[in-house]
């Protein structure tokens, strides 16, 4: 399973990735307390959908702002769906934190695109029945 990460300003962003068939998922983790705060989905052919998950307080978290730009670097090589969940707190985190947070995604998805242009993603592909078939 693949590992990239990135350091900036005092903390960590994580991607784990995995590989299932020719779809690939990524955690993006980090902070002080990870966790799964939002789950963006896409393909190389459909737009990017997001599900933003209530923090403690009640607010809705917005871990998406980092997965929606990895994903936006990623989406034209994709070899199949992707689902990306997103959870970084930083407790305390200051002003320069958030800025840099957006290099911090660009880079991990960068470090990944990299990755999947390398990598051999032929599988061999499911087999249907056409529309005239159906199980025995």
């Amino acid at each position: 399973m693949p590992q990239f990460k990135t350091t900036k300003e005092n903390y960590t962003i994580i991607a784990d990735v995995t590989v299932i068939g020719r779809d690939i998922m990524i955690e993006i983790t980090g902070g002080d307390n990870p966790h799964i705060g939002t789950v963006t989905t896409l393909t190389a052919n459909t737009d990017m959908q997001t599900i933003r998950y209530p923090s403690h307080d009640g607010r809705l978290h917005k871990d998406d702002v980092l997965a929606r730009r990895i994903g936006k670097i990623i989406q034209t090589k994709l070899p199949g769906s992707c689902t990306i969940t997103a959870g970084v707190h930083v407790n305390s985190i200051s002003k320069k934190q958030i800025m840099v947070s957006g290099i911090m995604a660009k880079n991990l998805g960068t470090q990944i695109l990299n990755w999947i242009e390398i990598t051999n993603f032929d599988i061999q592909m499911p087999i249907y029945y056409s529309d005239s078939e159906s199980p025995k």
